[in-house]
C-alpha cells in the first residue's frame, strides 16, 4: 500500500532549506505550523478594522479574544507538532549515533503508521547492515571461517582459559600444496573450490570446542582444545592429513593435494598466544622442507631455521667471492680397472664456517633459485677443467654433472648447455648429465623432449640414485638415457641385506636388458666390488678407489695412472 503512494513533492521544502534562518527540519514545520494558524487572525482583524458596523469598543474586545484564543492554539498546536516529530527526530538521531560511534539504535517497533514503520525498518535495517558488517570484518568470505582478526582474539581467549584450568592446547598451522599449480593450470575458480572443500574436510576432523580459521591464501589455523595428551594432538593431525590426501573432484577432474602442518603446544613451547602462533609456524615450513606431513616445534628447528637464515643470506654472495670449488671423484671401469670418468661434486668453503655441506647449502640454493646460476658455474667449471686435462695430455674422460629439478625445469636449458659447450670447446661425447628420477617424471612429455634435445648433441644421459625414487618402467624405456646409477644406499649394505642384494642385482638385470650401463655409487669394501663384479656391474666409485678430491690432487691421481686391482 505504501508502495503505490504517490512521491512527495520536495520543491517547498528546498524552498524553506535555502532560508538561512530555517536550518532545522523543525523550524521548517513549525513555521508553516505559525503561519498557517495565524492567517484566519489576520483575515478577521483586517475586516474588523475595515468594518463599521461594530463599535470600536466591541472591535478591540473581539480582536483581543481572538488573538488569546489564536495563541493558545498556536502553542497547542506547536506542541503537539512537536511531539509528532519525535519519531523522525528520534531517527535521526539514532542513525547519526550508530553512524558516529556503531551503537546499535534502541528504536520501538511496535507502531504501524509510515513514522513507525520507518523507526522500525531503521533498526532492523541498521541491525542488519551491523551483522554483515561484523562478518565482514571477522570471517574470511570464500570459506566462511574466522579470519586472521578473528583468529587471534579467539586464540587469545584459548590460551586464557587453558591457563585457568591448567590444561594444554595445540595450535596447527597447515599450508595446502599445490595450490598455485592448481591455480595455474585450472583456473582460480577450481582452488577456490578446493579451498571451500578443503575447509569443510578439516571442520569434519574436529571437535565442537576446537577453532578453525583461515589466515590467508592457502593456509589454516587450528586450536586444539581440551588435550590430555600429546597422542590427542597426532590423532588430529594424521585426519587431517589423511583428509587432505584425499582427492578432491572439481570440474569432473580428479585432483591430488595435500598439507604440510606444523604444531605448537601451549604450555610447553610458550605461553604466549603470538608466540605459540609463530612456532607453530616454523614447525609448518620445517615440515614442508623435509617433505613430512606433520612437525612438531622445538628449541631446534627453531635454532635450525636462524641457521638456515644465516646460509642463504651468505649463499647470496659466495659465487661471487669465490667460496665455491669443485671436487673430483673418479668413475672406474670393471671391465679395464681404469679410470673411464669422474664426477664432479660441488664444495662451499665458507671463510668462518669452514666446508659446509652440500646436504645444507643445496637445499637452500633450489629453493631460493641460486642453484641456476650455481649449476651454471659447476657445468663451465667442470667443462673446462675436463679440456685441461686433455690438454696436459691425459685420456679424455667423461666428465658427470648433477641437474637439480630447477635447473632441468628451466626453458633455456638446452641453450645454456649449448653455450657453456661452445664457449668451452668440449666435446659433447665427454660430458654426462645426472638426472633423478623424481625430476624426470614431474613433466614426462616435457622430460622426453628437453633429453631427447640433449641426446641429439651427443651428451650422455644418466638416472642419478636409481631405485629411491618412483619412476614407471614404461617411462624408463622411453627416456633417452645411457646409464643407471645404483644408490649407495643400497650398496652400503649389499653384502649382509639380501634385499639390499636383491634390489642391486633386479637393476643390473634391468639397465642391461634395456642396454644400459650400471655404475655403482658408495663402494667403499673389497666385498662389495666383488659382489658387483661378479653380478656384471660396469663400473664402480667410492671411497674403496678415492674420495673426491681437489683438481690438482685429481692431476696427480692421473699421473699415478692408479688402476682398481680386480679378481680375475
Amino acid at each position: 500500500m505504501i508502495a503505490k503512494m504517490r512521491s512527495p513533492n520536495l520543491q517547498l521544502y528546498s524552498f524553506l532549506s535555502r532560508l538561512p534562518l530555517l536550518k532545522s527540519y523543525k523550524g521548517k514545520i513549525m513555521v508553516i505550523a505559525f503561519i498557517g494558524t495565524h492567517i484566519p487572525l489576520l483575515s478577521l482583524l483586517i475586516y474588523f478594522v475595515n468594518s463599521t458596523s461594530f463599535g470600536l469598543q466591541l472591535k478591540l474586545r473581539i480582536i483581543v479574544i481572538a488573538l488569546v484564543a489564536t495563541l493558545i492554539g498556536t502553542a497547542l498546536t506547536l506542541y503537539a507538532l512537536h511531539n509528532l516529530l519525535a519519531p523522525i527526530t528520534l531517527t535521526f538521531l539514532e542513525l547519526r549515533k550508530y553512524l558516529l560511534h556503531k551503537e546499535l539504535p534502541n528504536l520501538p517497533t511496535e507502531f504501524t503508521d509510515e513514522a513507525g514503520i520507518l523507526m522500525a525498518d531503521t533498526a532492523h535495517t541498521l541491525k542488519k547492515l551491523d551483522q554483515v558488517i561484523n562478518y565482514m570484518a571477522d570471517y574470511d568470505d570464500l570459506t566462511g571461517l574466522p579470519n586472521r582478526d578473528l583468529f587471534r582474539d579467539r586464540l587469545q581467549q584459548a590460551v586464557a582459559q587453558a591457563q585457568n584450568s591448567h590444561q594444554m592446547l595445540a595450535i596447527i598451522l597447515l599450508r595446502l600444496n599445490r595450490l598455485k599449480r592448481i591455480n595455474d593450470t585450472l583456473g582460480y575458480h577450481a582452488g577456490d573450490v578446493l579451498l571451500r572443500n578443503a575447509a569443510q574436510r578439516f571442520a569434519s576432523c574436529m571437535s565442537d570446542n576446537d577453532i578453525l580459521a583461515r589466515l590467508g591464501s592457502n593456509t589454516f589455523a587450528i586450536v586444539q582444545t581440551h588435550l590430555r595428551t600429546v597422542d590427542d594432538i597426532v590423532t588430529l593431525a594424521e585426519k587431517i592429513c589423511d583428509a587432505s590426501a584425499r582427492t578432491f573432484t572439481i570440474n569432473q577432474q580428479e585432483i591430488s593435494t595435500g598439507a604440510s602442518l606444523g604444531i605448537a603446544i601451549y604450555p610447553n613451547d610458550s605461553t604466549n598466544a603470538e608466540h605459540l602462533v609463530s612456532h607453530a609456524d616454523t614447525a609448518m615450513h620445517q615440515a614442508q622442507r623435509q617433505g613430512s606431513n606433520y612437525q612438531f616445534y622445538s628449541t631446534d628447528i627453531n635454532n635450525g631455521l636462524q641457521e638456515r637464515l644465516a646460509l642463504e643470506s651468505e649463499l647470496y654472495y659466495a659465487l661471487d667471492r669465490g667460496e665455491l670449488l669443485l671436487h673430483y671423484q673418479p668413475q672406474v671401469s670393471l671391465h679395464s680397472g681404469r679410470i673411464i670418468g669422474v664426477e664432479t661434486l660441488i664444495r662451499w668453503q665458507n671463510p668462518t664456517r669452514g666446508l659446509v655441506s652440500p646436504a645444507k647449502f643445496i637445499p637452500i640454493a633450489e629453493e631460493t633459485g641460486l642453484i641456476v646460476p650455481i649449476g651454471e658455474w659447476v657445468l663451465r667449471t667442470a667443462c673446462a677443467q675436463s679440456l685441461a686435462w686433455q690438454a696436459q695430455g691425459f685420456p679424455a674422460l667423461k666428465i658427470a654433472v648433477n641437474l637439480s629439478a630447477r635447473q632441468f625445469k628451466q626453458q633455456n636449458l638446452v641453450e645454456t648447455v649449448t653455450q657453456v659447450l661452445d664457449a668451452t670447446g668440449l666435446d659433447p661425447n665427454y660430458l654426462e648429465l645426472e638426472l633423478t628420477e623424481s625430476l624426470m617424471v614431474d613433466n614426462i612429455q616435457q622430460s622426453i623432449n628437453v633429453m631427447q634435445q640433449l641426446h641429439n648433441m651427443g651428451i650422455v644421459l644418466s638416472v642419478d640414485d636409481f631405485g629411491t625414487g618412483y619412476s614407471s618402467l614404461n617411462y624408463l624405456k622411453r627416456f633417452p638415457i645411457h646409464t643407471l646409477k645404483i644408490d649407495q644406499s643400497f650398496v652400503c649394505d649389499l653384502v649382509v641385506n639380501s634385499d639390499d642384494a636383491a634390489i642391486v642385482d633386479a637393476i643390473i638385470s634391468l639397465a642391461h636388458s634395456l642396454n644400459l650401463s650400471v655404475i655403482a655409487e658408495g663402494v667403499e669394501s673389497q666385498e662389495q666390488l666383488d659382489y658387483l663384479q661378479t653380478k656384471g656391474c660396469d663400473e664402480v666409485q667410492g671411497y674403496y678407489f678415492s674420495r673426491p678430491l681437489p683438481a690438482n690432487t685429481f692431476t696427480q691421481l692421473l699421473q699415478e695412472g692408479k688402476t682398481l686391482s680386480l679378481a680375475v
